[in-house]
């Protein structure tokens, strides 16, 4: 292995590290928070500029994407040129930055903890600050099972999906794909104020995880029996529903894990007040409980393990 790939695999591994041992802390200054701002501030630019929303979405997306990861480069560049150590010290933590496993298991744990000791209202607020759905009288099994499934989807764009770009590209290309991700998060909606503008955001973010979504599938398959679920059930779940879903790419790994566990997704959610029956996934072999969102939990970091070790066997 030269030196070259001996820093990148460096690199790569100690994001990866630091995320695992330190998560998200809230006193680092984090580039997504730029980049929604960044977004914001376009928006209202475009939107003034711009008669017709499709191409001030097109705009959108390419010059949010395009600043993101130029001003990353420049930066890097910047570093490299300081010291060496400083630069390769710079993408771990950019590539970091990037990585979520760490925090989407604490703050999924949060609803795990307070169903624990039988605090109903404190597992509703904490399961509206990771999901999208309404979570307002909601009983513990669909508490159960929307916790289960925003693991598993975002098992694939926060833990695989950008390290698979940190793998490929680096920090950069990580950074790229986590300005993707948000502009969908931000105005990736099927509404009024966004369907037109945000077109294009939902649907390069659709491509960009495309790969990701299905690769996270598969390893999932693969971790299964390592966290002491059904490998069998994970394949055949995911290759049977792993299109009952709105999104293109979500269902894949909603899928393997509910064919790992062995439990039931999808069903009717509610959205800004409004029913939403989405496609069943999976068959109901055991209960939507604690053991089941510990097994997605256990899948989703068996899955990055899983990935790292391919890499490392594929690069040396």
């Amino acid at each position: 292995m030269n030196e070259a790939l001996l820093g990148h695999t460096a690199i790569v591994l100690a994001a990866v590290l630091l995320d695992l041992l330190l998560g998200d802390p809230r006193w680092l200054p984090h580039p997504v928070v730029f980049i929604g701002r960044l977004i914001k501030a376009l928006e209202m630019l475009l939107r003034r500029r711009v008669s017709d929303e499709l191409a001030g979405g097109v705009l959108l997306l390419a010059l949010t994407v395009g600043i993101t990861a130029l001003s990353a480069w420049l930066l890097l560049q910047a570093a490299f040129l300081i010291h060496p150590v400083v630069g390769a010290a710079l993408s771990a933590l950019l590539g970091w930055t990037c990585l979520a496993a760490r925090s989407l298991h604490r703050e999924s744990n949060r609803v795990a903890e307070a169903l624990r000791v039988g605090d109903m209202d404190g597992a509703r607020r904490s399961l509206s600050c990771i999901v999208g759905r309404d979570t307002a009288g909601l009983d513990e099994p669909a508490i159960w099972r929307a916790a289960v499934e925003t693991v598993a989807e975002n098992s694939s764009d926060g833990v695989i999906a950008p390290l698979f770009c940190l793998m490929l590209g680096g920090p950069v290309l990580a950074i790229a794909y986590k300005a993707v991700n948000t502009l969908d998060s931000m105005v990736g909606y099927k509404n009024e104020t966004y369907l037109r503008f945000g077109w294009a955001s939902a649907r390069f973010d659709d491509l960009a995880n495309w790969i990701p979504a299905r690769l996270t599938g598969l390893l999932m398959v693969a971790a299964a029996p390592l966290a002491g679920l059904s490998l069998k059930g994970a394949w055949w779940i995911m290759v049977r529903d792993g299109r009952n879903h709105a999104s293109p790419n979500s269902g894949i790994p909603e899928a393997a894990a509910a064919g790992a566990l062995g439990v039931q997704l999808g069903g009717a959610s509610s959205y800004f007040g409004k029913r939403v029956d989405k496609p069943i996934i999976g068959d109901p072999l055991h209960p939507l409980s604690c053991a089941a969102y510990r097994g997605a939990v256990r899948l989703m970091y068996g899955a990055e393990a899983l990935l790292v070790a391919a890499w490392l066997v594929f690069r040396i």
